[in-house]
């Protein structure tokens, strides 16, 4: 399932809630992990702005596309070279992360940033606001030229 949304209009609780309902339709799931993927616009991360829309996925990977639910949609997520950070905590604490992933990292490395869809992994240690909370972020990205 996916939405249109901004930093500023945020959906992802509204999303994640109806996905939660429906996720017992998907009869060829593999693994017990979700994906919450996002996809953006080239000129995205050029001009920051909170209103600037972006899509948004919740998902899950499934064997084949045969018995798609009613409503829910396929996507495939393309192979390339991600930046993986590993991150416990609080989902509040995220933006902290993102900052500094943007900030201080990218800067500091060989990579940029390539126009691929993000996304991250929330498997059996994900608990959303806990402290304790583990999920991972996957950054797409390429060698600097």
């Amino acid at each position: 399932m996916r939405v249109h949304l901004s930093l500023s209009e945020n959906k992802t609780q509204e999303l994640w809630k109806n996905f939660m309902v429906r996720k017992s339709e998907i009869r060829n799931r593999i693994g017990a992990e979700f994906y919450s993927m996002q996809i953006y616009e080239d000129s995205y991360f050029k001009n920051f702005d909170p209103a600037k829309t972006f899509e948004k996925w919740a998902s899950v990977e499934v064997s084949d596309f045969d018995s798609v639910p009613v409503e829910m949609e396929t996507t495939i997520l393309p192979e390339g070279l991600y930046a993986v950070f590993f991150y416990k905590g609080s989902s509040k604490d995220g933006p902290k992360v993102f900052q500094y992933i943007f900030g201080t990292w990218f800067p500091d490395s060989d990579f940029v940033l390539d126009q691929r869809p993000h996304f991250e992994l929330l498997g059996e240690k994900d608990r959303n606001d806990d402290p304790n909370s583990e999920e991972e972020i996957w950054i797409p990205i390429r060698q600097k030229k």
